[in-house]
């Protein structure tokens, strides 16, 4: 067993934990490794102890890997912000982006995405508790955003996702938490069939789970500890 295949197997008890507290079957939630900063090496390493679905931040990165391990069954998940002239990358190699939060962008993802390609399945990104530096469609702007994504032919609306600022203790972090989940069921109350709520980290997933979330997304637990690039 390698340390990448322990540090997995100790997330997934945790998350199993987490759900039994929330009183939720453990198959409710996923698990998505944050492989960004790390290489195709680290990558393959979790994938041999099991896991399928990764995330990745930084597109010009993440598309190299997924060139070097194009031979395996992987799940890639964009979960960094998209400037225009990214898109065409995402569009062309992700089967999931969690980022979205402008028509703009989705119309692009849309119109680059491969006719060769299934759908690309998105998440509308929503900034929860207003924190100034984050991204994020308002709340209150997230119903008629996911609406408008929903008409574009090559996209699949899924779900919701947040990063939300940290909070001070549990209660707190599920109360945003909970919020969240209120935008997912006002969007799926307007007949967009949502399945997936993306929130919760190495930090906070305990009370992500408690607040409604099916994916969790977590890097250094799994991965160690990162050295930053510039991002790009």
């Amino acid at each position: 067993m390698t340390m990448i295949a322990d540090n997995l197997h100790a997330v997934t008890e945790r998350i199993a934990q987490a759900c039994a507290s929330a009183g939720r079957a453990t198959g409710s939630v996923q698990l998505l490794a944050v492989s960004k900063t790390f290489g195709p090496d680290a990558v393959q390493q979790a994938f041999d102890a099991g896991q399928r679905a990764f995330g990745e931040n930084y597109i010009q990165e993440a598309v190299e890997k997924i060139i070097t391990l194009d031979d395996l069954p992987i799940e890639w998940h964009c979960i960094g912000p998209i400037q225009s002239n990214k898109t065409r990358l995402v569009a062309e190699h992700f089967q999931w982006v969690h980022t979205v939060d402008r028509l703009k962008i989705a119309q692009r993802l849309s119109d680059q995405r491969p006719d060769h390609l299934p759908p690309l399945q998105v998440c509308i990104q929503v900034n929860v508790d207003g924190g100034p530096t984050k991204s994020g469609v308002l709340p209150q702007e997230a119903v008629a955003l996911a609406l408008a994504v929903r008409e574009l032919p090559r996209l699949q609306v899924r779900g919701v996702m947040c990063i939300p600022e940290p909070a001070p203790d549990f209660v707190a972090a599920r109360a945003v938490f909970m919020s969240a989940k209120a935008i997912f069921d006002a969007i799926v109350e307007q007949g967009v069939p949502l399945d997936t709520l993306s929130m919760g980290m190495s930090g906070d997933l305990d009370a992500a789970i408690a607040g409604g979330s099916t994916m969790v997304r977590v890097g250094s637990a799994i991965f160690g500890a990162r050295h930053y690039p510039a991002a790009t």
